[in-house]
């Protein structure tokens, strides 16, 4: 995994991508990589859903380097957050403990 983050931060530098001053158009290919992913899931595609999670997965790493944060931070940080998380699984999403506990009292 190391290797590949590294082979696309250096595909994207060769490119000129990463600027800081691209990042609300690098987030608007991330958002247009999420529909991709959305089309595959509802083809039921598996092959069309590898390529846009892989796809988004790029468009990740190349988001972060503009804004000069580490993908693997990142990666780390999001799951330092949910290691331990209490809730549980309703349809099929995840809902932690704490919006369980505003959803009762609202």
């Amino acid at each position: 995994m190391n290797e590949l983050i590294k082979n696309v931060k250096e595909w994207a530098r060769e490119r000129s991508l990463i600027k800081y001053e691209n990042r609300f158009k690098q987030f608007t290919k991330k958002i247009e990589e999420t529909g991709e992913i959305a089309e595959a899931l509802a083809k039921d595609n598996q092959d069309l859903l590898e390529d846009a999670i892989g796809d988004d997965l790029v468009t990740s790493i190349i988001l972060a380097e503009q804004c000069g944060l580490d993908i693997e931070k990142c990666l780390e940080r999001a799951y330092n957050e949910i290691a331990s998380r209490k809730g549980k699984t309703i349809d099929g999403v995840f809902v932690k403990e704490a919006d369980l506990k505003n959803e009762r009292t609202a």
